[in-house]
């Protein structure tokens, strides 16, 4: 089941739920109590690998046509 971050628009508390996909989107009260919570985007920042791989230099990042493969 994954966990959302939500943020409370009476007291400005953030904080994470576990819910099920279904249910992201649904009404969430803050630990305080207070109704109406929205859900954050979060941030993913991949950890790991080898460490090996070369990016080319350039506007794109080397994600894009400019640099085949």
């Amino acid at each position: 089941m994954p966990t959302y971050e939500y943020r409370c628009r009476t007291c400005h508390t953030v904080f994470e739920q576990r819910r099920p996909m279904a249910a992201a989107d649904d009404p969430v009260s803050c630990p305080d109590g207070h109704r109406g919570a929205v859900r954050l985007l979060s941030v993913f920042a991949p950890v790991g690998g080898s460490g090996d791989a070369e990016v080319p230099a350039g506007p794109c990042g080397g994600s894009c046509a400019c640099y085949p493969s």
